[in-house]
């Protein structure tokens, strides 16, 4: 390992709500929650696909209870006031001139008979998830995923809280400047907005930086010349009108931002048994709570799956080189105190609810649980001091 190899400069980026991917994640997530709504048994495998005035859904689904209140006509409506939401209404993208072609249909016996017809539900597709947790930021996230998110996030509220020039679509980029593998200050941010044409940019770029010195600690800002702002120079066509959107293309957006492997596998538009989504959510909750501890300052977990068996084949655990921890004594009191199992997971997190939608945009990791919703259960660091008293 070189002299340097601790300092370096790491880049992750994220993308609004009004991104034209984020848009179908937001859409396949609306699906999920419906349905779960109707009957927290259901099972939904929905991809969307938006361009010019148009979406497209497709997908499998299995309902057993409710079915009447899952039909056409209200994944239409809902779709229609969830695009009036993100702030589409623009002649190429408008909630209410799009055209909605809905073709889900029903499920697979085949998955159904491997996933729903042993006593412990078995996982829904083969595959490898993996959790991340570091102390880079109160979230416990890698700082420049968390700072990127800020931006939109905050730009995005501004937007419609006011009478403001910015469109619903927009990009971030924040570099980060690590000594000693610790984050110290952002080398360079790049901000791609969607805007209305008369806005000049003069008046764009001031509002924006605004934005940024709310969402980074200004200490630790980079020099003028190195945020860019709309570096094209214009930015007015924008979202599914300029660019389609599909689900599950921003999955590294929806994670960690680079910072940690990804097992490939998308979130939005699937229900819990499907071990990309559910395993990744056990395997941050693990991650974090080791992390919380203070144990270590980072933690590495995959969990592995094959399709209709409960158990995960294989589960790996990696912390900082300074923690000097036992990861097999760490693993076998996750064990002792999480099933991870489709079922056990399912239970532990309550991810039998309408939660969804609210994971589809800024990330689904880093986020503050919410107990009126129950969503984000993921978050939370109950597991913790349980570790504590048994390491």
């Amino acid at each position: 390992m070189s002299k340097n190899s601790t300092n370096f400069i790491f880049t992750s980026e994220s993308v609004s709500e009004g991104h034209p991917d984020k848009i179908c994640d937001q859409i396949s997530d609306l699906v999920v929650d419906l349905y779960m709504k109707a009957d927290k048994n259901s099972r939904v495998a929905c991809e969307t696909l938006a361009t010019t005035n148009r979406v497209i859904l497709s997908g499998e689904v299995k309902i057993n209870q409710n079915h009447q209140e899952v039909n056409n006509e209200v994944i239409e409506q809902k779709i229609r006031e969830k695009i009036k939401d993100i702030g589409y209404e623009q002649d190429g993208f408008h909630w209410e001139n799009i055209e909605i072609e809905n073709y889900l249909h029903n499920q697979s016996q085949d998955i159904s008979q491997g996933v729903d017809s042993s006593e412990v539900l078995g996982a829904g597709d083969q595959g490898i998830m993996f959790g991340y947790a570091c102390s880079e930021t109160d979230y416990l996230m890698p700082a420049p995923i968390h700072y990127s998110h800020k931006i939109l996030q905050n730009l995005s509220n501004y937007r419609k809280n006011n009478d403001s020039f910015f469109g619903p679509d927009s990009k971030s980029q924040v570099s980060m400047q690590y000594e000693d593998n610790k984050p110290k200050n952002v080398t360079s941010i790049v901000v791609s907005t969607q805007h209305f044409e008369d806005a000049k940019n003069e008046q764009i770029r001031k509002k924006v930086i605004q934005i940024i010195e709310e969402s980074i600690p200004v200490e630790i800002l980079p020099k003028s010349e190195n945020i860019l702002i709309n570096p094209t120079g214009r930015f007015v066509i924008g979202g599914p009108d300029g660019d389609t959107g599909l689900t599950g293309r921003k999955i590294i957006v929806d994670t960690y931002g680079g910072s940690a492997p990804h097992g490939g596998g998308a979130f939005s538009g699937k229900d819990y048994t499907k071990v990309d989504r559910s395993a990744a959510y056990i395997a941050r909750y693990i991650a974090k709570n080791v992390v919380a501890t203070k144990l270590a300052k980072k933690c590495l977990l995959q969990l592995s799956y094959a399709i209709g068996v409960a158990k995960p084949i294989s589960i790996y655990l990696k912390t900082d080189s300074g923690s000097d921890l036992n990861t097999n004594k760490i693993i076998n009191i996750i064990k002792n105190h999480v099933d991870l199992s489709p079922n056990g997971i399912k239970t532990h997190l309550k991810l039998d609810q309408p939660i969804y939608e609210a994971t589809s945009s800024y990330g689904h990791f880093g986020r503050e649980y919410i107990p009126k919703t129950g969503s984000f259960s993921w978050e939370k660091t109950d597991l913790a001091e349980k570790i504590l008293n048994e390491y």
